[in-house]
């Protein structure tokens, strides 16, 4: 099992937690203009890498509050926590 270092709360073990999903996917901005498969792609298609991913995770046995991190998806070492609202940092060395 990993450990998350809440913001809010301090280091917890991951059962307390909610997986989110891959962090900065962008909704379109005009979605009644976006055909099938560009909406296709924004709801389906994500990630999959072999290093360094960012990801949205919820305290959800705890404060309840949203952040992102950089886990690396092979040895699930955790690089970055960083808030809902900002970008990824720069040195998060991740696959993208």
């Amino acid at each position: 099992m990993i450990q998350i270092d809440c913001p809010l709360c301090g280091l917890r073990d991951e059962r307390e937690f909610t997986w989110g999903g891959e962090a900065h996917i962008c909704r379109p901005e005009n979605p009644d203009t976006v055909g099938d498969e560009e909406w296709g792609s924004y709801l389906f298609m994500r990630q999959n890498p072999r290093g360094n991913h960012r990801e949205r995770w919820c305290h959800s046995y705890g404060c309840n509050q949203w952040f992102n991190l950089i886990r690396d998806t092979v040895s699930h070492k955790i690089t970055s926590i960083y808030p809902i609202d900002q970008l990824a940092p720069e040195s998060g060395d991740d696959n993208e």
